[in-house]
């Protein structure tokens, strides 16, 4: 449900705009107000789990996220909207870190916990690459005549059954001890990222008033204190959100940057498109989602090979894989320049397929080790937080993505121009992003002897999951 909510909105977001009578700004805030509230309750929700119980958290995340999905539906304004997507982020925050966590607790070590595992890593694969394609088979087909509201409101029948299957099936678990929020860390990050992203995502289309300068202003105390208040957890022996002492890592605080660019780059890649080519060129939502399935194609034909191959090269992985994805995005951009200076009913879908199909294949090359080689120089006593961080920045980055594509929109209906523009400065990013790698650790151990992952990677992967999923046992 998380992943098909993320990737199906998309397509929906100018029917939406219309419908609510909004701008831009709407499409803008639906998927940002998603993304900030996931942002900022993921750590969180995996503490609560290892708190107050995973299955328990996790009902009352599938429970808050049905509900908030409803509500998404029923919106009959674009306040009601944005408030129902940063409540369905905010129990996407508790309910999503809580599922790895119980498949190594209810799963025994071997070929049971083995197949649990793909088949999750199988539905993950097939959440990304079909949300999109969903979402233009509800519009195309008009579902019952609801719309775009059909997007949200199939997370209610599924949400339901997901509900019925963990009351049947699933036990209950908890860390011992159980770990102790560091509520101030997230109070002050909270503040400090909602006024920074406040006036990036909806100060451009009123002129940037005072409020926003305002904001923008007020949100140099907010992370200043918030760095304050880490730097005294971490001296006094408790549990920050950020340790401080973890940024002052080259390669760690370089690989924070080159994830930011990476991430914000896809997020404002995909919003730019869903613009470009519905509000400036008129194409219908399956035509995009058919057309954009070009990328998560080439995600699959390089993923699997570098999940193989890129460990012991993950700086060379990352590096080629950035470049190709700057290429592949150049290339659409150049797509859409020639749209602009030409006839606009000249663009066709084969003119954007083989752009997104490298951009995609580079994507794959890169993704699968960036995680491992950003997290590499961490001791491993760090690693849990460590891992965490990366997750949230991952999130942030979406939402930066966003407002930055907003800023370089064009009017209240871009066009191929303001896509292009997009499309270049993501491009940009990918290359600054590449230029970065140089700071990542050159690669990892993918073996020792006797065929088996050494446990310095075996920690750092295990603490990547517990922390995207926390509170799940190490192997």
């Amino acid at each position: 449900m998380d992943l098909v909510d993320v990737t199906a909105v998309n397509v929906a977001l100018p029917r939406i705009q219309r419908d609510l009578h909004a701008g831009p700004w709407l499409g803008r805030w639906t998927v940002s107000a998603y993304a900030l509230a996931y942002a900022l309750t993921l750590v969180t929700g995996g503490r609560l789990g290892d708190i107050l119980g995973r299955r328990r958290v996790l009902l009352a995340g599938l429970a808050g996220f049905v509900f908030a999905s409803w509500a998404a539906g029923a919106a009959h304004s674009p306040g009601a909207l944005i408030a129902a997507r940063a409540a369905q982020g905010v129990f996407a925050g508790v309910m999503v870190p809580q599922t790895l966590s119980v498949i190594g607790v209810q799963f025994p070590p071997g070929r049971a916990r083995a197949r649990a595992f793909t088949l999750y890593g199988m539905l993950l694969g097939a959440a990304q690459v079909g949300g999109p394609l969903l979402g233009g088979l509800l519009l195309h087909y008009d579902v019952a005549g609801l719309g775009w509201r059909a997007i949200f409101l199939v997370n209610v029948p599924v949400g339901l059954v997901a509900l019925l299957g963990v009351d049947r099936w699933m036990d209950d678990s908890r860390a011992t001890p159980p770990p102790r929020l560091d509520v101030a860390g997230v109070l002050l990050a909270g503040t400090g990222a909602l006024a920074l992203t406040l006036p990036l995502v909806q100060g451009r289309e009123p002129g940037w008033p005072r409020w926003s300068v305002f904001l923008l202003v007020a949100s140099v105390p907010a992370l200043a204190a918030f760095g304050a208040v880490e730097a005294r957890r971490e001296r006094l022996g408790l549990s920050p959100l950020v340790p401080p002492s973890l940024l002052r890592r080259r390669s760690f605080a370089a690989g924070l940057v080159l994830t930011t660019a990476l991430f914000g780059a896809v997020a404002a890649c995909f919003i730019a498109l869903t613009w470009g080519l519905q509000s400036g060129l008129g194409w219908s939502p399956l035509r995009v989602a058919l057309t954009g399935a070009a990328w998560p194609a080439g995600m699959a034909l390089t993923a699997q090979p570098t999940h193989r191959l890129g460990p012991p090269r993950a700086r060379a992985f990352v590096r080629t894989g950035l470049l190709v994805m700057a290429c592949g995005v150049g290339g659409v951009a150049g797509a859409f320049t020639g749209a602009f200076t030409g006839a606009e009913g000249d663009l066709r879908p084969w003119h954007l397929v083989p752009g997104l199909l490298v951009a995609g294949i580079g994507m794959g090359l890169a993704l699968p080790v960036l995680a491992n080689a950003v997290l590499a120089d961490v001791p491993a006593d760090a690693s849990g937080a460590a891992s965490g961080v990366y997750t949230s920045v991952t999130q942030f980055a979406g939402v930066l993505g966003v407002a930055v594509a907003g800023i370089l929109a064009d009017g209240a209906s871009p066009g191929p121009a303001a896509t292009a523009r997009t499309l270049g400065v993501a491009a940009v990013a990918l290359l600054g992003a590449g230029a970065l790698s140089a700071l990542l650790p050159r690669g990892l151990a993918w073996a020792d002897a006797d065929g088996r992952a050494p446990s310095r990677l075996g920690t750092i992967r295990a603490s990547l999951l517990r922390h995207v999923h926390p509170g799940r046992p190490s192997r």
